[in-house]
């Protein structure tokens, strides 16, 4: 029963992974450099207006964005070619839906001047030696322990952070869409990217501070009828946003929840200023 617990868990890992943070497990092509092209021009024009106006520039997200060696006991990395999906790879069959559907993807929300992205990794706690005491052949409370190192090295968080600046009040439309979608999407929609839309099943609220705005919601899916948990969180600070999507491998199927990933957020939101 212990064996098909952990079988099960790592193949809908492998979906919710596959599906629902492209990032992680491979991804899909990018947006393209026209995307890229047209988000560098609107971070050349907030640079132009100056510091009053509270938006920053790619380069500027760049210098708050978490870095490897911020999070302690994490692994912080920037996403290489192939790495994010575009709002048009991603569909929703409830269009008040599409920006749950977005920030689950890493999709930047609404019409940000500029983005800064990195994938946070919670490393795993290393298991104990514990031997088999020179036994040829295991025992079964051996192979109990065998899975529940397995299971301990799975039990870690992996975050798609995405910093985003906006002009004109942009960040609180952003926010404050995303919190009209949790709220009207809460009994369910499908979504993800198109041709492999993911079905959501229950949107919960959860306690998050930070910031002079924050949210943040458990998302449930369901793949081939076992529950997976998705943590989603934004705090807001000025006109800048941090989003953070995580997902855990060993909640996945397990009929277990996790945590937010408290300790990337308080991170970032501090570097936010």
């Amino acid at each position: 029963m212990r064996s098909t617990a952990v079988r099960r868990t790592a193949l809908a890992a492998s979906a919710a992974c596959l599906a629902l943070l492209a990032t992680a497990c491979g991804g899909s092509d990018s947006g393209g450099s026209d995307e890229e092209k047209t988000k560098a021009g609107k971070a050349d024009k907030s640079s132009s207006a100056g510091p009053a106006a509270g938006v920053k520039t790619s380069d500027e997200l760049e210098k708050i964005v978490l870095a490897d060696g911020d999070v302690e006991g994490h692994k912080v990395e920037e996403l290489g070619a192939g790495d994010s999906v575009s709002a048009e790879e991603v569909s929703s069959d409830k269009d008040e839906c599409t920006p749950l559907a977005h920030a689950q993807l890493g999709v930047p929300l609404g019409d940000p001047a500029a983005t800064a992205q990195r994938m946070v990794t919670q490393e795993p706690e290393k298991p104990a030696d514990g031997g088999t005491g020179g036994s040829e052949e295991l025992t079964e409370e051996d192979l109990e322990n065998f899975e529940d190192a397995i299971m301990g090295a799975l039990d870690a968080t992996t975050t798609m952070l995405t910093l985003t600046s906006y002009e004109d009040g942009g960040a609180q439309k952003a926010l404050a869409g995303l919190r009209t979608a949790a709220e009207s999407c809460s009994g369910g929609f499908t979504g993800g990217v198109k041709g492999d839309g993911q079905k959501v099943t229950g949107i919960e609220e959860e306690k998050v501070t930070g910031g002079e705005e924050a949210a943040a919601w458990t998302v449930t899916t369901e793949q081939e009828g076992e529950k997976v948990p998705l943590k989603l969180a934004v705090v807001r600070q000025g006109a800048t946003l941090a989003v953070f999507s995580s997902f855990n491998i060993a909640a996945a199927g397990s009929g277990e929840d996790f945590d937010l990933p408290t300790a990337v957020i308080e991170a970032q939101t501090e570097k936010l200023g």
